[in-house]
């Protein structure tokens, strides 16, 4: 039978009769007065919830149910005849809504449970009713009033207790089959699972719930890749949540833990309260050498955010009592101390000093220092070799100190000296400056008789010297 989670049909109730104007006329009985019977109601459309259906297949094909319309009323005092009513049977845990304003009208999760979508319409009284004693010959009668009609949407989410998530060819067929009486196809090839498969698992103690298994999510479901988000609607009513983690996964970029990264992103895309719910991790596929292989690095890494991992193997049945366990403690009693586990202390540590400022890590290293020295047994030889040592440092700091004060000594001797060479300069270049002034007329009037014996050889050369 093919699987149909979502249909729109339209429903119309039945229109009430009309009541009838009729007057009795009969041999020897002279005005007998009006005797119109009134109309019958019409019909009206109801859903009942039925335990025996799982699928909205009969709505894809049948879209339009209209209940029958109430008989007219007659004479004789006769009433129309009232319509029955229109019963459409769902499968428990159907929702129904007004497909124009999307308004969540009735959840059926109840086996049994009723709910009127159309109400017919009401019939009208005939002309008897309006008889007075002022009027006694009433010449009309009442319509009858018309039926609901409504478009609607049904959604199916079916009611499991446990749902099973995963990559497809993770292995969920297969565990489903091992754990109930379902028989799911299970074959070698991506999205064998095309609808959701219910199982009832037979536990301990007369206890028993059921398990839904739903095609596999990849990455980008919620904008439509593989089959999309639209098969999450049948585990939104599941209280545990089972991560089946293909180990032996094959291909580009495909490591388990980016595989359970990506269902919770996807979760989380689809319903924040959906995600928030309890989650079981079991590794699958153990009976494979790269999944034991695998198997160590996913434990630890999901062992520092405080998950516990069940590693099973749905071929060969290995660990899947310890996993079926924690499922029925979480599913029966609510605690959660089987799904969860204590992060190592020092990695937990370490990870937030690695997002802390710089002036965060201060305080780190310095604590880190304070507890070296507890690790030191021989502390007395320690003590003695520092206070061998200090003496040593208190002289070579006076010498240091001797040397500088020498150093300084000479530097302001070569001040001063610096300073008496410049003063005595100044006062060498002042007398000097004056003699220059004082012989300048001097040397003006030595240079004037050079000047008249050049004058008198140049006429003695001319004369051939002769006087």
């Amino acid at each position: 039978m093919k699987f149909v989670d979502e249909v729109r049909i339209y429903v119309k109730a039945g229109d009430g009769g009309n009541g009838a104007v009729s007057f009795r006329r009969e041999k020897f009985i002279e005005r007998g007065g009006p005797n119109g019977g009134d109309g019958g109601n019409g019909g009206s459309v109801s859903f009942v919830a039925n335990p025996q259906l799982t699928t909205l297949l009969d709505y894809r094909y049948q879209q339009h149910h209209r209940a029958k319309n109430g008989e007219h009323g007659m004479g004789s005092d006769c009433n129309g005849h009232g319509a029955e009513d229109m019963v459409l049977q769902v499968p428990v845990g159907t929702l129904i809504r007004n497909n124009d304003t999307g308004d969540l009208l009735v959840d059926l999760s109840e086996p049994g449970q009723e709910y009127v979508a159309a109400k017919g319409g009401r019939g009208g009284l005939g002309n008897m009713n309006f008889a007075t004693s002022t009027r006694q010959t009433p010449r009309f009668a009442q319509d009858g009033t018309q039926g609901e009609e409504i478009t609607l949407r049904l959604e199916l989410k079916l009611l499991a207790d446990v749902g099973l998530l995963g990559f497809p060819n993770a292995g969920k067929s297969t565990f489903i089959s091992r754990v109930s009486r379902a028989r799911p196809k299970v074959a070698d090839y991506p999205f064998t699972t095309l609808v959701p498969n219910l199982g009832m698992v037979q536990y301990k103690d007369n206890l028993s719930f059921v398990m839904a298994d739903i095609p596999g999510i990849i990455e980008g479901a919620s904008e439509g890749v593989g089959l999309g988000h639209q098969f999450l609607r049948h585990v939104e009513r599941c209280k545990v949540l089972v991560h089946l983690i293909d180990m032996g996964a094959e291909g580009e970029g495909r490591k388990p833990l980016d595989d359970f990264n990506i269902l919770n992103v996807e979760l989380k895309k689809y319903s924040a309260e959906l995600a928030s719910k309890p989650q079981v991790v079991a590794a699958n596929k153990l009976d494979l050498t790269e999944a034991r292989e695998r198997l160590g690095p996913f434990t630890e890494a999901l062992r520092r955010r405080g998950i516990r991992v069940y590693p099973v193997s749905c071929a060969t049945g290995e660990g899947m009592q310890a996993l079926m366990d924690a499922v029925a403690e979480v599913l029966f009693t609510g605690r959660t101390e089987k799904i969860h586990t204590e992060a190592p202390p020092k990695r937990a540590a370490a990870a937030p000093a690695k997002k802390a400022s710089s002036a965060k890590q201060a305080p780190v290293k310095k604590a880190a220092a304070k507890k070296a020295p507890a690790k030191k047994v021989p502390a007395k030889k320690a003590a003695a070799k520092q206070a061998a040592r200090r003496p040593v440092a208190k002289k070579a700091a006076a010498k240091k100190a001797v040397a500088k004060k020498a150093v300084g000594a000479r530097k302001a001797v070569a001040k001063k000296s610096v300073a008496k060479k410049a003063a005595a300069k100044k006062t060498s270049r002042k007398p000097v400056a004056k003699k220059a002034v004082r012989k300048a007329p001097v040397k003006a009037s030595a240079r004037k008789p050079v000047r008249k014996t050049s004058a008198k050889k140049s006429a003695a050369k001319k004369s051939g010297g002769r006087r």
